[in-house]
């Protein structure tokens, strides 16, 4: 058993990928190979290769199969694309600019309540406006000397912030939450599952509970005062933004998006639709229409490939039947499902923290993970909640993830913030450890 274990290509190819992320290799690059390898390395394995033209052949199938499992992210990758341009369309406006102007005027100078409120604000960046982390280098730069006056330590404000940038995609199916949530419907029925969206929104919102206590936790924590230097900081005026005519028609265009989200529960169709309004109603110059798609291709299309190769990378472990042996070899060293869920959150977690994307992690684990989630009885809900959680813990800890590295971008604006100190432990501390140990009671407790 060990021995085979040993040559499993599975196994193998799955280490490969995180040491390769680990040492800071392009993520996509590192899937794409280590996915390749898994095949070549079944074949070592298995049969062997009988000539240099066997080899080349066999390599080709390989490349076919994981080109044919690219195909189950499309429909993702299109979401990514489409929500881009509407975010490069946000972009070119004040909308959200003059958004924060009026909010930033409710502000409340009690560091408490302050934190808290940007929690809240940075929730929209997900469902209600989609445009991802653009909003922080708006948002966060002009507030750095209140939280200077206040002595607010920005470990505090990381949080909060990063709170907004997962939370509501891990448990509301609007925005990047529907883009999550189909992933996991559409990855845990290529494993057997039968189950439908509406399944994995009745389980993911548990997941929110656990981030509430995290910011909770983090900011109580972090309330203590903390100096920093008075250095100027560059930053948009807001005082002089206007709401206009290109602000409105691309206000409209967001709420046909969103509304359509809600009728047709398709995040590609409602995406077009409402860039299609805001190019023919003026929110942008119809000349400028090329420009803008391929700034929001710029800004999401590398992330919608990773999706891509990351549904090929599970194909191609399906096609080796590397998954059976991981499977057994599991279930020898234990049959424990206390321990079994609580390792795979860990492992959900290294995953993530490599590929910085916790939906590029949930093709790779739901294909390790649901079968042996099957073997030992786990009950769907718990399968469900076991690869949500698993893919979605690391993403606020990860160097490498755009939450963590846009943080850092808004709070070292004077130059007075630290990437990992500052950022990444502290989120990886109140967020991803709560995740994974009360995951695990969760996940007991829907089985």
């Amino acid at each position: 058993m060990t021995s085979s274990i040993l040559t499993n290509p599975v196994l193998i190819s799955v280490i490969f990928m995180l040491f390769l992320c680990v040492v800071r290799f392009n993520v996509f690059l590192a899937i794409l190979i280590s996915g390749i390898l898994s095949g070549v390395l079944n074949i070592a394995f298995s049969t062997g290769f009988t000539s240099v033209g066997a080899f080349f052949d066999d390599l080709k199938n390989v490349m076919n199969a994981f080109i044919g499992g690219m195909g189950g992210n499309l429909e993702t990758s299109l979401s990514y694309i489409l929500v881009g341009a509407l975010a490069s369309a946000v972009a070119r406006t004040n909308l959200t600019a003059y958004l924060i102007k009026v909010v930033s005027k409710y502000l409340s100078n009690n560091r408490f309540m302050l934190l808290l409120s940007i929690a809240f604000i940075s929730c929209f960046s997900q469902n209600l406006i989609p445009i991802h982390v653009a909003f922080i280098p708006i948002l966060i730069p002009p507030l750095i000397p209140l939280f200077n006056k206040l002595k607010i330590d920005r470990r505090a404000v990381s949080a909060a912030i990063t709170f907004g940038l997962t939370t509501p995609y891990m448990t509301l199916p609007l925005g990047f939450g529907l883009i999550f949530q189909d992933i996991i419907t559409k990855q845990l029925n290529l494993q057997g599952l039968d189950i439908s969206q509406s399944d994995v929104a009745k389980v993911v919102w548990m997941m929110g509970g656990i981030m509430i206590v995290g910011l909770l936790c983090s900011v109580i924590y972090f309330l203590k005062p903390r100096e920093y230097k008075e250095i100027e900081v560059k930053y948009q005026n807001l005082d002089s933004i206007k709401f206009g005519r290109s602000e409105l028609c691309v206000g409209i265009g967001l709420l046909i998006t969103l509304t359509s989200q809600i009728l047709f529960g398709s995040l590609p169709l409602s995406g077009l639709l409402g860039f299609v309004f805001i190019c023919f109603s003026g929110g942008i110059k119809y000349s400028k229409i090329n420009e803008v798609f391929g700034e929001g291709f710029e800004l999401m299309g590398y992330v919608a490939f990773i999706m891509l190769v990351a549904a090929g990378f599970g194909e191609v472990l399906r096609s080796t039947g590397g998954i059976v042996g991981i499977v057994n070899f599991t279930l020898s060293l234990t049959t424990n499902k206390t321990i079994i869920a609580f390792s795979m959150l860990c492992i959900g977690l290294l995953i993530t923290l490599g590929i910085g994307s916790s939906f590029g992690t949930i093709p790779i684990i739901a294909t390790l993970f649901t079968p042996i989630c099957l073997k030992l009885g786990f009950s769907t809900e718990a399968i469900i909640f076991i690869i949500a959680c698993a893919g979605a813990v690391g993403d606020t800890g990860s160097p490498a993830s755009e939450a963590t590295l846009s943080v850092d971008i808004g709070l070292n604006a004077d130059g007075q913030n630290d990437h990992i100190k500052d950022v990444c432990i502290p989120t990886f501390i109140f967020y991803n450890i709560p995740l994974v140990v009360l995951g695990t009671f969760v996940a007991m407790y829907l089985d």
